[in-house]
């Protein structure tokens, strides 16, 4: 029975060999580099907007292509023009078709869009073979986080947004709607983003020459007197709902109807 403490050392030995493996520090798995962050884009130059791979938006190129193709047909007397408050138009189809079946209306709007992606679109074909009568124009609530686009910057590019459309389609009248409110209180300590877009109005309010360019600000009408937003007319206070698209589609109906005919 000689063998016996040889047997033990070595269980011994691989007991210790095991509790050392348990005890050691296991490998992290290697941490994926992250993207670089991309540089912010002015919102006066004319952008696509990009990806955080730095490639084009693959929802943003394929939304382009098929407004090419709409104002390929030149059908459209009116063109609503903006972000993804323009895009919910498309959830109120049944509103939509009621009230501007008549204009042939297209909806230009994709969501998440600043200033420069739809200068960007203008500039790169959404209005060739079209000439609209009417745009109903609405951009820059998506820039009024970005630090880097001021008020100032902000306008220029809704201006050059205009002055793209004009060379395009002389004749086009736009009605510019002042930026809606967002943030549930009037508080520019705690909701910056309505302030600075109140900035943004202010300077382009000025673009109103009674001819081609409208301003028109129905931002009051989606308040309650002390300037509060409401969940019934916007859920996360930033998109109209139902109520919402029902009070811009009467404000602007009788506006819209003189600067299409």
């Amino acid at each position: 029975m000689k063998f016996i403490p040889s047997l033990l050392l070595s269980l011994s030995v691989l007991g210790a060999t095991s509790a050392f493996a348990a005890d050691a520090p296991k490998k992290a798995a290697p941490k994926k580099a992250a993207a670089p962050a991309l540089p912010a884009q002015p919102a006066d130059v004319a952008a696509p907007k990009l990806g955080p791979d730095g490639k084009v938006n693959a929802g943003f190129a394929k939304a382009h292509e098929d407004f090419l193709a709409q104002a390929k047909k030149g059908e459209a007397q009116v063109v609503f023009l903006g972000d993804s408050i323009t895009a919910g138009w498309n959830n109120q189809k049944p509103l939509f078709e009621k009230e501007y079946a008549q204009y042939k209306a297209v909806n230009f709007g994709i969501g998440g869009d600043r200033v420069q992606h739809v200068l960007w679109r203008v500039e790169n074909g959404e209005f060739e073979g079209i000439k609209p009568k009417a745009v109903v124009l609405m951009i820059g609530t998506n820039n009024a986080g970005v630090a880097e686009n001021p008020p100032e910057q902000i306008a220029a590019g809704i201006k050059n947004i205009i002055g793209a459309i004009h060379q395009r389609s002389a004749g086009t009248k736009i009605l510019l709607l002042a930026i809606f409110p967002r943030g549930e209180k009037e508080d520019p300590k705690l909701n910056p983003g309505r302030a600075k877009n109140q900035a943004v109005n202010a300077i382009i309010s000025k673009f109103d020459d009674g001819k081609l360019v409208h301003y028109f600000d129905i931002g009051a009408k989606f308040l309650q007197a002390d300037g509060t937003l409401t969940k019934e007319v916007m859920p996360d206070f930033l998109h109209p709902k139902d109520k919402g698209y029902q009070i811009e589609a009467d404000a602007i109906r009788e506006k819209l109807a003189s600067l299409a005919k």
